[in-house]
């Protein structure tokens, strides 16, 4: 069955950042998954290299997950050698999270297949029109960037 054209709600512009969003997760996941690993795992892994040490409640509000969601990933990237829990000097109640050397090398590799993926997303415009266009973004986003 064909889709219904929805001419009304496909020119929302918030339709179509949604379909545009949607194809970068994907393309982005792909590119993760060639290097296996799937997207939440590499964005709690960057947050570790950028924040480390780091606590796990620290870490769960940092990326917006539910604590106990964040547990599981850090047990799989523990597990895969890819981070160290150590009991936080500063508090031996907490653990305290640090990338191990293999997660760098991994988080580079996964850095570098994002980055391509970002490119094939934006295949379709100018350089000009990229530098365009995320600043765009950033400020409908509500980010600063």
């Amino acid at each position: 069955m064909d889709e219904a054209p929805l001419p009304a709600i496909r020119s929302l512009p918030s339709w179509l950042l949604g379909r545009a969003a949607a194809r970068g997760r994907a393309l982005v996941a792909d590119a993760l998954a060639a290097e296996g690993l799937k997207m939440w795992h590499y964005v709690v892994l960057s947050a570790v290299r950028d924040l480390a040490p780091v606590a796990q409640a620290d870490l769960a509000r940092a990326v917006s997950l539910d604590p106990k969601d964040v547990v599981g990933i850090l047990n799989d990237l523990q597990s895969a050698g890819l981070v160290d829990r150590t009991p936080d000097p500063r508090d031996r109640r907490k653990n305290a999270v640090t990338l191990a050397g293999e997660g760098g090398l991994l988080l580079a590799r996964c850095e570098e297949a994002a980055r391509g993926a970002n490119d094939r997303l934006l295949a379709p415009l100018s350089a000009a029109e990229r530098d365009q266009f995320m600043g765009l973004l950033i400020r409908i986003s509500g980010t600063d960037g």
